[in-house]
């Protein structure tokens, strides 16, 4: 049945949605009233009892027929591929106690929602994306990192999201895929944001602990933490960060990004907020 042609139908489904929405809120107000009447301490992070912080996924964005943004002389999928090997063999070595699981190790094409299932499916407990900023123009004097979590603003706030989500349009049956992504419905809106939003203070935590550690650290210059309708992100049954590391299209960034020393420097920023969270989620055990 098409209910595009039957109004009806389309408003009693978004009604049962909200109110399905409404009522579930309800339930975890009334658990979180519960749990603050026998618990002083503030829950921060994932601290369901007995979880326990053990896998992290890294995504490099991109791959394959999908190059994403160009450099002068550069690709971003080849830059996020090299970053998210160098911290995968950083947090073996640095963190043992975390497992590392790559949605790609190859320049193979990954399709949005399988890098999600990836994801899912080796039970990872934080998922970090690495990619690489860029603007309309061949070049550009903007410059410096910026961090993504998942959420909805106001149209002209999303120009990354848009950009990130153009993958999609490479697959097939996408609008299938993506819960009719692109038709501006408000009952998949309503869905895609109730479901990322169990994760979000977990999410806006680390990716500040980036941030800092990128400022702080490594005297980068800072876009900031900020929230967008990210594709990859939405779907992530886990606290999920993207990291944009620098404007592939600034000839200083893109030098940076390509050397190894830069390189080098953006993993062991990542890894000391990743140590950083940790230490937040085993407090809470």
């Amino acid at each position: 049945m098409d209910y595009k042609y039957i109004p009806i139908f389309k408003n009693i489904y978004l009604f049962l949605v909200l109110l399905i929405l409404v009522l579930g809120q309800g339930t975890f107000a009334q658990q979180v009233k519960k749990k603050h009447h026998h618990k002083t301490k503030t829950d921060t992070t994932q601290s369901a009892p007995g979880f326990r912080f053990r896998t992290v996924i890294i995504d490099a964005g991109h791959g394959g027929k999908d190059p994403g943004a160009h450099g002068a002389y550069s690709k971003e999928k080849n830059v996020a591929l090299a970053i998210a090997k160098k911290l995968r063999t950083a947090i073996t070595e640095q963190i043992p106690s975390l497992n590392v699981v790559m949605t790609r190790t190859t320049d193979n094409f990954v399709e949005l929602h399988r890098r999600d299932d990836i994801a899912s499916e080796n039970k990872g407990n934080l998922f970090i994306s690495i990619h690489c900023n860029s603007t309309p123009e061949k070049s550009t004097a903007e410059h410096g990192v910026l961090l993504l979590v998942y959420g909805y603003h106001r149209k002209d706030e999303q120009l990354e999201a848009i950009r990130e989500n153009a993958s999609i349009y490479i697959e097939k049956d996408y609008q299938k895929k993506y819960n009719g992504y692109g038709s501006n419905s408000a009952v998949n809106t309503i869905i895609m944001s109730a479901f990322q939003q169990k994760f979000r203070k977990q999410c806006i935590i680390f990716a500040d602990l980036v941030n800092k550690e990128f400022k702080k650290e490594d005297g980068r210059h800072s876009h900031g933490v900020k929230e967008q309708g990210v594709l990859v992100l939405q779907q992530s049954a886990m606290p999920a960060v993207l990291v944009e590391t620098g404007f592939i299209n600034n000839k200083k960034d893109e030098e940076y990004l390509n050397s190894s020393e830069g390189q080098a420097e953006i993993v062991q920023s990542i890894i000391r907020a990743i140590k950083k969270y940790k230490e937040r989620v085993d407090a809470q055990k």
